[in-house]
Formats: structure tokens, C-alpha cells, sequence
């Protein structure tokens, strides 16, 4: 028998609904007949989809949109709804439930994250609809649109952290992750990219790492950064430790052994623990972020001006710079 059994007793469902006709994308025709699965193979789909992703998208983007997908869907699951076929009256529904917990931040992320999905799936994309911007908009209402920066890790911060790092293999690669997460500026993810391969020595003899991606270079243009003395010689004592190959920061196991890459995940935690040794008292817990925002408002306090920070950090927006600094100083 072609298709399943439905979940209701005694009914059967074909492997895929009838064709009819469905709003499509604005360069084509306004609407064009085409074949939407069942719930029971939109997993499958979206699956396959995220398999086509790997190399067109960074991997901490395409985990991304895994949670994000997963959430939606089991929200689409818990109300009888195929994700792949919902109207827009349903996805201003599901905006209603997030906004129970989330942030408008999540939101926002949400549904730029599924519009994303709908798009490549080449199926309707629902986000565009009025219900749904309507719904957003009721969101940024009632909670407002600015988002909770992260606490700034300032060099006197950094200086705080430095001194409760000891001589062990822990310690060390936490004086590396620490310098090398101050002076680059980077994101964590792009942080647990960098090997010992991308440390280059440049003819003014000064040393400087490579970063060949990162989330505003998708396509390896790459970057050479310039790190400082203090920096150079700590990697190249971790170096030592580790074989001088392979990703700069490491996991360090219970009994002090050195592994491999560092989940971008676990800087956080990384991060909040040295806060705790160190005793300090920020008003909130460090984060990955912390470096970015801390080595910008020094930068700022040193009187750079904001082209310099946009292009020290990776930022294409200046409205998003001002929006990180207005957090801690007045602008």
C-alpha cells in the first residue's frame, strides 16, 4: 500500500498531499503548482537540506539553524502542523507562543533562521507575510528591542584573569585563550579555528595569525591580525606542549592531559571560572563576547576611532559597534 498509516485510527495517508498551488518566490511566477511532504517526510527533507549546507555555511551557522528548526518544529508537531506548509496565520501563532519566554532578540533569530530554510527548501516563505511582521512587531512592543551586552572584559580585566593562571597545561592555554581572545577580538567559534598553522612571522619580524574565515568572511579571504610579544611567546611555549600543530586552544582533561579543539561552547564556562578564582565582581558573568566588547570600549578610551574598531573586530555595522559601546559608555 502506497503512503502510512495516519496517526487516527483506521485512515491512511499518501506519501505526499495533493499538488496545488502555492505562493513562490518574487522572481518567478506569483504562483506555481509543486508537491508539499507530509509531515512524516519533512525531517527527512530538512535533513538532506542541512547535509547540502556543510561548506556553504559555517558549521557554528548550520548548528544554528538546527536549533532553531528543531524548536519550530516540535511547536508544529505539538499543534497538528506540517513546518513546510504552515499559513501565515500559524507562524504568527508560533511568534506568540515564543514570545512566552524568548527574547525579541531569539525572535528576530528565529525567523530570519526559518525564512532562510523556507527559501532553500523552495517552498513558501511565510515570514514575509503581514501576519507575521504584524506579530513581530507586537513583540518589539511589548519587549522592546535592545538586547543584554555582554559583560566587557577591559584590560585591567584581563590583567585580573592572568595573574590566577598558573604554570599548568590548563593554565597555560588559558593565558593563550585569554591574549589571544583580548588582542584579536575575535568570536569564539572563529577563536577555536586558529591552528599553530596560521601563526606567521612577518619581515618587520613582528608575528601575526591568519584567520581564513570568519562570520562576515564566509568565503576565506582571510585576515592576518597582529598579535603582541607577550602573545607570540606564550603560544610558542604551548607549542611546545602540544607539537606546534593543530588548533591553538585545547580541551585539558581532569588529570591535566591536552586534547583537541575547544568547543567554542565551553569558553564561557572557561571564562566564568577564572572570574570566580580571580574573585571579580563585574555585574555579571563574562562570555565569549566579553572580549570583543572589552577591547573595544580601550580602543575607544584611547581615542580610535570607529573605523579602526569596526576593522579590529570584524564588525560591517557601525550601528551595531555604537550599540555595544552605548551599553557601558556614554557616546
Amino acid at each position: 500500500m502506497a503512503g502510512g498509516v495516519n496517526a487516527k485510527a483506521g485512515s491512511c495517508a499518501p506519501e505526499f498531499h495533493q499538488i496545488r498551488a502555492i505562493p513562490c518566490h518574487q522572481d518567478r511566477e506569483p504562483y506555481a503548482h509543486r508537491v508539499i511532504p507530509t509531515q512524516g517526510r519533512v525531517l527527512t527533507m530538512i535533513d538532506d537540506l542541512f547535509v547540502s549546507f556543510e561548506g556553504a555555511f559555517a558549521e557554528s551557522t548550520i548548528k544554528s539553524y538546527r536549533a532553531d528548526f528543531k524548536r519550530y518544529s516540535n511547536w508544529c508537531r505539538a499543534n497538528d502542523r506540517n513546518p513546510m506548509e504552515v499559513t501565515p496565520e500559524d507562524f504568527a501563532r508560533f511568534i506568540d507562543h515564543m514570545a512566552l519566554k524568548s527574547s525579541s532578540a531569539t525572535i528576530s533569530r528565529h525567523v530570519a533562521s526559518l525564512s532562510t530554510l523556507f527559501r532553500l527548501s523552495e517552498v513558501a516563505d511565510v515570514t514575509k507575510s503581514p501576519n507575521v511582521t504584524l506579530a513581530v512587531n507586537r513583540v518589539y512592543r511589548q519587549k522592546g528591542r535592545g538586547q543584554k551586552q555582554a559583560v566587557p572584559l577591559t584590560r585591567e580585566v584581563l590583567d585580573a584573569l592572568l595573574k590566577v593562571c598558573d604554570d599548568s597545561n590548563s593554565g597555560l592555554r588559558d593565558r593563550v585563550l585569554l591574549r589571544l581572545g583580548y588582542e584579536t577580538m575575535r568570536r569564539r567559534a572563529e577563536l577555536c579555528s586558529l591552528k599553530f598553522e596560521d601563526l606567521e612571522i612577518l619581515g618587520s619580524g613582528k608575528a601575526a595569525l591568519r584567520l581564513r574565515f570568519s562570520k562576515t568572511d564566509q568565503f576565506g579571504v582571510g585576515k592576518l591580525i597582529p598579535i603582541s610579544p607577550g602573545l607570540l611567546a606564550d603560544i610558542r611555549e604551548w607549542g611546545e606542549r602540544t607539537g606546534n600543530s593543530g588548533y591553538l586552544i585545547r580541551r585539558i582533561y581532569r588529570m591535566g592531559e591536552i586534547g583537541n579543539n575547544l568547543d567554542p561552547g565551553s569558553i564561557n564556562n572557561r571564562l566564568q571560572a577564572l572570574q570566580a578564582e580571580a574573585d571579580l565582581d563585574l555585574g555579571g558573568n563574562l562570555t565569549g563576547h566579553s572580549f570583543r566588547v572589552g577591547a573595544a570600549l580601550d580602543l575607544l578610551e584611547q581615542g580610535e576611532s570607529m573605523e579602526k574598531i569596526m576593522l579590529r573586530g570584524g564588525w560591517r555595522s557601525e550601528d551595531i559597534v555604537i550599540q555595544y559601546l552605548r551599553a557601558w559608555r556614554p557616546l
